[in-house]
Formats: C-alpha cells, sequence, structure tokens
C-alpha cells in the first residue's frame, strides 16, 4: 500500500484513461480490487473527479507505461522527499491498560526513592503519566498515598527491563556530566586537623634543662634585677 495524496480520485483517473488492471490499480492506490471494480461499474466513488498522478507527481510516465505494457508489473509511486521531511518522527504516546493504570503510583514512588536522578520527564515518558501525578507522590500529597508502595515497574509489567536500564543509564550519565560542570565532589580542606598537627611546645628554662637542651645564661645566673 502506499501513500499517495487522494487515492480514490487517482483510481478514478487510471480506470478513465489507463488500460492497467484493477489489481495494478488497487495496488499503486492502496485500494481492494473489489473497490476498484465498482469505480468501474459507477457504484463507487461516483461523485469523485479524477486526478491525473502524472501531472501531481505521484507518478512516472515510464513506470505508467511499463505496467500497461505487462499486467504483472506493479508500478511504483514517486517518493516526494518534502513529504518523507513532513512525516513526524515523533513515537505515538506510550499506552498502559486499564488494567495496570493503577499501579502507576507505585511505580511512580519506587522512582522517587531508589532513582532519584532520573527526571520527572522520563518518568512521565516511561510509565506515560503526567508530571502533575509524580508530583503529588513525591509530595504525598496524591488522593491514594497511605496506599502507594514503591513497586519496580518491570515487576508490574508496565515497562521492560531493557527500557528501564536505559532510562536509569542515561539519568546517572546525565548526572554525572552535571556534577562535573559543578565542579565535582567537595574538595578536601587543605589544612590539616587540629589532632595532626605538630606544635612545637614552648619550654621553660628548667623544663629544657631537664629534657638535656644546653643550658642558658638566664637559667644559670639568673635574670638581672
Amino acid at each position: 500500500m502506499t501513500d499517495i495524496l487522494m487515492p480514490k480520485a487517482t483510481a478514478v483517473w487510471m480506470v478513465d484513461n489507463t488500460s492497467l488492471t484493477f489489481e495494478q490499480i488497487a495496488d499503486f492506490c492502496g485500494l481492494h480490487p473489489l473497490e476498484v471494480r465498482g469505480i468501474a461499474d459507477g457504484d463507487v466513488a461516483r461523485d469523485i473527479r479524477g486526478v491525473d498522478p502524472i501531472t501531481g507527481g505521484q507518478l512516472t510516465r515510464e513506470e505508467l507505461d511499463k505496467a500497461q505494457a505487462d499486467s504483472e508489473y506493479r508500478m511504483k509511486a514517486v517518493v516526494s522527499r518534502h513529504a518523507e521531511l513532513l512525516k513526524s518522527a515523533k513515537p505515538a504516546p506510550r499506552y498502559t491498560p486499564v488494567s495496570r493504570r493503577q499501579d502507576r503510583p507505585d511505580a511512580i514512588a519506587w522512582f522517587v526513592r531508589n532513582h532519584p536522578e532520573v527526571t520527572d520527564a522520563q518518568i512521565s515518558k516511561l510509565l506515560g503519566t503526567t508530571k502533575a501525578t509524580i508530583e503529588t507522590v513525591r509530595n504525598r500529597t496524591h488522593w491514594n498515598s497511605a496506599n502507594i508502595k514503591p513497586v519496580d515497574p518491570v515487576t508490574l509489567g508496565l515497562v521492560g527491563q531493557l527500557q528501564l536500564d536505559e532510562v536509569v543509564r542515561k539519568a546517572a550519565e546525565k548526572k554525572a556530566k552535571d556534577d562535573a560542570k559543578r565542579g565535582g565532589p567537595t574538595l578536601q580542606a587543605a589544612d590539616a586537623p587540629a589532632e595532626d598537627v605538630v606544635v612545637e611546645e614552648e619550654f621553660v628554662p628548667e623544663e629544657r634543662e631537664r629534657r638535656g637542651a644546653e643550658p642558658t645564661a638566664e637559667s644559670v645566673f639568673g635574670t638581672r634585677d
């Protein structure tokens, strides 16, 4: 099935202006052969005006000629580069079965307790929940806070183990980069602790003599008045 514009209008034009088989037209337009037969009989799309796919840039004359010469040949539509660029690459929102939705708060609590580095945006995308719900679980203002218990989302069947590991890994790497930008862990003070610092004692003359130090003049003759 091809993603051509106005498939029924294209089929109407092909039925009226070519010798293609119903199967060839159906394959190119993404329709059922019986639907194409209905167009030919006037039972289907009778009020639809035919559209030339060659003029519209969706089919080349060479492809049409090949198909008319060989009933087994299947035409290939011209792929528009602009149409490809306009296609959204955003994946569809994650769907969680109704029977599992009541388990989301337990999974959120598990993230809050075990992996605080995982952002609310990551949790929201992984579990298919909202940031508001995550905040109520974190602040214990959720309507069912009394019954919420942290449970591994893999155990609950909300995500796969590989998905969970990937999210946790990315969150840990981002946290490490952020810590590095902030200068890393706090450096230990250069000054040694007080108990490790050796302070030279100031001895009185008698103490110095007792320890074998050379006696001073003051210790022998005394101090002058």
